[in-house]
């Protein structure tokens, strides 16, 4: 039988990664050399905790991922024992070896982790955790109207397939909105697609093979990072600095291991909310087309704008080609109608409109017909202006519960624009999953900052939706996650000797 004693880690406190990544890379190696046996019983989470005066989440949250990849099992009054079937996974080499699979991308958010924000959803919890802007912020009865009157139109033939590129009266109105951003384009260099997340997925199929390496900022968008899961390709994330992604990183990274592929939000950043300036962008398209990698711009945010003076978007300033534009009237306005769309060149067009006809033969032709109708109408513009100047009073909102109820020590961006807020917490104190818990027992929930990481970093940055919450809840839903941090950091002081509060 295993007892604490058996377990001698060391934990480098000071580092980037996680306690509990640590935690789990520790135990996964002892079980791999032979040091820990299968039946072997781990010591409780919460004797393992005192052991190494770490805070018993920690603890659990690695339990529940080695269990979840099979290291592990649990059995209900006799504790924690390395699992009689474990297999030794996979390597998950960042390079593309041109042959092998990669049934798993580095860096894959933790399931636990996902786990954990699911309580996010009990009573009373006021979450800040979403990816979505809140429902008030719908245009509903516009969208009725606009339903109605395509059906009396046009009847049977708007809930008939469409043409697989999409809706034609509503590629050309796309090709006029965009116009107006600075891009040019035809209408039939625009694909429709069942919301922004369809047209990213659809490039990365159509452009990616299983292996291949997609290049991004660090941290990244999450569902880019479940897309690459899910189509076994390989994600390697470079780090950002004020002004987006690091070009120099980036330039070494392609020289040492040609990707096929750069995908970037360059605008109001999900979930850092940073906004790359013109020469950045420049830059960017300067490097991409040296190398002859083409550039997917996710712009689904770039509207979102409250302040500050507008940046045209990549594609706007691409001469050669090279940017596949996506976005959509999803996180703008209407996120179940499911109306997206993407802007490419010949080269990729045709491959992409293949995967999509694969994918679902056609976007819903009645939903394609009533945003038809509401861009025509002005309505969708009118709504996405009265949506900003409310996002603009909720961040105000949220600026100003940080700076009375946050702890000394923490850092947050101020955002000109966009949905989110990126928070920093003190070293010295708990981690943003530590905190968790203790935050939603309190009445409050937030994005964990590691998930949108691509190689584990991030353990005491947490993500914020200003959008999510009117003002009045704001503030008390900052008052109570700044209590949940002054509490959890009270016993992690006790814990490390640290002196805190």
């Amino acid at each position: 039988m295993l007892n604490q004693t058996n377990l001698n880690i060391p934990l480098d406190r000071e580092g980037e990664e996680p306690i509990y990544r640590q935690l789990i890379r520790f135990i996964r190696m002892q079980i791999e050399s032979g040091n820990l046996t299968a039946g072997a019983r781990l010591p409780a989470s919460r004797d393992l905790a005192r052991q190494l005066n770490i805070s018993r989440i920690s603890v659990v949250n690695a339990y529940a991922e080695l269990r979840a990849q099979g290291y592990l099992s649990a059995h209900a009054g006799r504790g924690t024992f390395v699992s009689g079937e474990t297999s030794t996974p996979p390597p998950t080499s960042q390079h593309s070896n041109g042959g092998g699979l990669a049934p798993e991308i580095p860096g894959t958010p933790d399931r636990s982790l996902r786990e954990m924000m699911r309580l996010a959803q009990k009573p009373g919890v006021i979450s800040f955790s979403r990816g979505a802007a809140p429902t008030e912020f719908f245009p509903v009865h516009s969208l009725r109207d606009a339903m109605n009157a395509v059906l009396d139109r046009d009847g049977s033939a708007a809930l008939g397939y469409e043409a697989r590129e999409g809706y034609g009266p509503l590629r050309a109105a796309v090709r006029d909105y965009v116009s107006a951003l600075g891009i040019q384009c035809n209408a039939d260099q625009v694909l429709v697609t069942g919301g922004t997340q369809q047209a990213l997925d659809l490039v990365i199929q159509a452009l990616l093979s299983e292996g291949e390496v997609v290049v991004t900022e660090n941290p990244t968008y999450l569902g880019m990072i479940d897309i690459a899961r899910a189509r076994r390709v390989q994600l390697h994330g470079i780090s950002m600095d004020e002004d987006g992604i690091r070009l120099d990183e980036l330039e070494n990274y392609i020289i040492d291991n040609n990707p096929r592929l750069i995908y970037v939000m360059p605008t109001f950043q999900n979930p850092t909310a940073a906004v790359m300036p013109l020469h950045r962008r420049r830059q960017l398209l300067n490097l991409a087309n040296d190398y002859n990698i083409p550039i997917l711009e996710d712009a689904v945010y770039h509207e979102f704008r409250f302040e500050g003076e507008a940046v045209p978007p990549l594609k706007a300033l691409d001469e050669s080609g090279i940017v596949i534009h996506a976005s959509g009237f999803t996180k703008m306005l209407l996120p179940g109608i499911r109306i997206g769309y993407l802007i490419s060149d010949n080269r990729h067009y045709e491959r992409i409109v293949r995967v999509k006809y694969a994918a679902d033969i056609s976007t819903p032709g009645l939903n394609q017909r009533a945003i038809h109708l509401m861009l025509e109408s002005g309505v969708l513009a009118q709504q996405l202006e009265r949506n900003t100047r409310e996002l603009l009073r909720r961040r105000d909102a949220a600026v100003s519960a940080a700076r009375k109820y946050f702890p000394p020590g923490s850092h947050w961006n101020v955002p000109e624009g966009g949905m989110y807020m990126w928070m920093n917490l003190p070293k010295h104190g708990p981690s943003a999953a530590e905190l968790y818990v203790t935050a939603v027992q309190m009445g409050v929930a937030y994005a964990i900052g590691s998930v949108f990481y691509t190689n584990s970093c991030g353990s005491h940055r947490l993500r914020i939706n200003i959008s999510t919450q009117k003002p009045a809840e704001i503030e008390e839903g900052f008052r109570r996650l700044g209590r949940a941090w002054r509490e959890l950091a009270c016993d992690y002081a006790d814990i490390d000797k640290a002196g805190l509060l």
